[in-house]
């Protein structure tokens, strides 16, 4: 499986995806993010509701954005997600 990359904000995102066999819906989007200092998050899930998908690009895809609205909450609201 491919592990997606980006920056967004000097920070790194990468896709951490996790297969379910056996369901309809088998693939769980997550992300790390990696702060300008080094700094790994642990594995940060998308929310429940979208959280597992049947296509895995999009969970990929989903992971990523999680990843960089996440950047976002951090740097211009204060939320951490450590």
């Amino acid at each position: 499986m491919t592990t997606l990359h980006c920056t967004h904000r000097d920070h790194s995102i990468s896709t951490d995806i996790m297969e379910h066999p056996g369901i309809p819906t088998p693939w769980a989007g997550g992300c790390h993010i990696t702060d300008p200092d080094g700094h790994t998050s642990r594995r940060l899930a998308l929310p429940l509701e979208c959280a597992f998908l049947a296509d895995l690009e999009k969970a990929q895809h989903a992971s990523l954005a999680h990843g960089k609205w996440l950047v976002d909450q951090k740097l211009d609201h204060g939320r951490s997600w450590h």
